[in-house]
């Protein structure tokens, strides 16, 4: 019996929070669906933008759509037509879609500080490498290169599997450098999983990176363990 476990929900209220903040009693399927649909269409229609995750807060009549990525200034546009376009598309899904649509409806598009150290950005990036039909090698080297340069990189992994160079027979590969202890709570380990769309199939990605050892209550301060007090 396997005993992997998603490094996100292996560390929820450790050093991690959920991704969806509300509260419902009779309401919840419905406010589940409204969730799924919202990250559907913008996880969909935000590829290539370089986005990190989608945060949803939910109140009692406000509800706030906080969009992560390091691209912000494409997403939001000139004079911010981008977003209020991409506002407008979304109440639009979501009405097609059935789902509840909020009184009060935000939305937020927030700059990741530290891109190289995000692992869906990573991803993200290596998808773009291989849907250009750069040597797949040569993308996993220099990413994960460019990954341990960033600050307050510990460690870093990258996984690819599938049609690997057009090949016939499937097969995976994977790079790793410094360590990525994965059964520790405190230890910070962002990972994310994405897809590179070929003409011959889709390959897999995977990647982990390592950002140090948090002591702190607030999950603010990383170190090493000479470090806590």
């Amino acid at each position: 019996m396997s005993k992997v476990v998603h490094p996100y929900a292996h560390r929820l209220v450790t050093l991690r929070d959920w991704k969806s903040r509300w509260f419902a009693d009779k309401k919840y399927k419905d406010l589940l669906k409204s969730d799924v649909v919202i990250r559907e269409f913008l996880m969909k229609k935000l590829r290539g933008f370089y986005v990190s995750r989608v945060e949803i807060d939910r109140g009692v009549k406000a509800t706030k759509v906080m969009v992560f990525t390091s691209r912000p200034g494409m997403i939001i546009g000139r004079g911010g037509d981008g977003a209020s376009k991409l506002k407008a598309d979304l109440v639009s899904t979501m009405k097609k879609r059935g789902v509840i649509i909020p009184e009060d409806f935000k939305f937020d598009i927030v700059e990741v500080a530290n891109p190289d150290a995000d692992a869906a950005i990573v991803a993200c990036m290596i998808a773009e490498g291989l849907e250009k039909r750069l040597p797949f090698r040569r993308v996993m080297k220099q990413t994960i290169e460019k990954v341990m340069t960033a600050r307050g990189v510990k460690g870093a992994r990258i996984y690819l599997g599938g049609r690997l160079g057009g090949a016939e027979i499937a097969r995976s590969e994977q790079i790793k450098r410094g360590s990525i202890p994965l059964q520790t709570f405190r230890a910070d380990v962002d990972f994310a999983r994405e897809k590179a769309h070929m003409s011959y199939g889709d390959i897999g990605i995977k990647v982990w990176i390592y950002r140090g050892e948090v002591f702190s209550a607030e999950g603010g301060a990383t170190g090493s363990k000479n470090n806590k007090q």
